[in-house]
């Protein structure tokens, strides 16, 4: 069943849990994040990047994952991931998706206030939530590794500016940069928690996490406690599916056709993020 963003947030606020969002580019990570939501009984937020157009593009795969979400007995978000232009936000509200975000983090703080304000604004003509960023996390949102900028506090979120562009935009939650890296780590992450619990206060909206790969449970769980309620997933469960198929021709290297290599593929991405809601979720069975 479809639920809104803020619907999914509130869940995740009230159980001091964080919301899996998960990067669905194929139908195999698609059904993988369903089945595991469906498991546990808990919300979950399907996400479509737009980087990863090259691998499924949103008129292709979004229709998949709105059909696939309604038919679920568990409470899905399809969202828009990563729209680096307020254009793509619209194509995915035009097939259906009820939630966005928009990427104006490495614009100048103006222009990036005026992105996002007009993205809501095209938001609520589909009764769609918003999520914004500002902060600039390093790496890519197709999993490659991150280009360096671990640690580095210039990057990280200002709490006066982050209050004053939720003010002014209106976001039903904002992506913050306080320690995460997109993709795969190459340094230990250095989290800053003290400034989650700061933007969560001046801003008043759940923080949401990028680059949640890779970190520790504890890790997790304190930025939860902190005031982080959705967290962005996709490099290491992509990963599984990429070792689970290799190794599918390491034991059968007679295989000689593509469709085979799926099946263990879905299988690790499923075990993948059963483990994530295991422990993001207070409430997974």
């Amino acid at each position: 069943m479809l639920i809104t963003l803020k619907e999914a947030l509130e869940y995740g606020e009230s159980t001091t849990s964080g919301i899996a969002a998960v990067n669905t580019p194929t139908l195999e990570m698609l059904t993988a994040a369903i089945a595991v939501a469906e498991k546990h009984e808990v919300p979950l937020i399907l996400q479509h990047a737009e980087v990863h157009e090259p691998v499924n593009t949103i008129e292709n795969i979004g229709p998949a994952m709105l059909e696939l979400a309604k038919r679920s007995s568990a409470p899905l978000v399809v969202h828009v991931d990563h729209g680096e232009s307020v254009d793509y936000v619209r194509r995915g509200f035009e097939i259906g998706f009820n939630s966005a975000m928009i990427d104006g983090s490495r614009l100048p703080f103006e222009e990036n206030l005026r992105v996002t304000k007009e993205t809501v604004e095209l938001a609520q003509n589909y009764g769609a939530g918003v999520e914004g960023e500002l902060g600039v996390m390093p790496g890519r949102e197709d999993g490659k590794d991150s280009d360096g900028g671990v640690g580095d506090e210039s990057l990280y979120t200002d709490p006066e500016l982050a209050a004053q562009f939720v003010a002014e935009t209106g976001v039903t939650a904002l992506a913050c940069s306080f320690g995460t890296v997109h993709g795969l780590y190459k340094a230990t992450p250095k989290l800053k928690y003290d400034l989650i619990t700061t933007l969560r206060e001046r801003t008043g909206v759940p923080i949401v996490m990028h680059g949640g790969s890779g970190l520790s449970n504890e890790e997790y769980r304190e930025c939860i406690a902190r005031g982080v309620q959705k967290i962005n997933y996709y490099t290491y469960a992509d990963k599984a599916a990429l070792e689970a198929a290799k190794q599918l021709l390491v034991d059968e290297p007679d295989t000689y056709v593509y469709s085979p290599l799926t099946v263990p593929a879905r299988k690790a991405v499923e075990e993948n993020l059963d483990a994530l809601v295991r422990v993001l979720y207070t409430r997974a069975n």
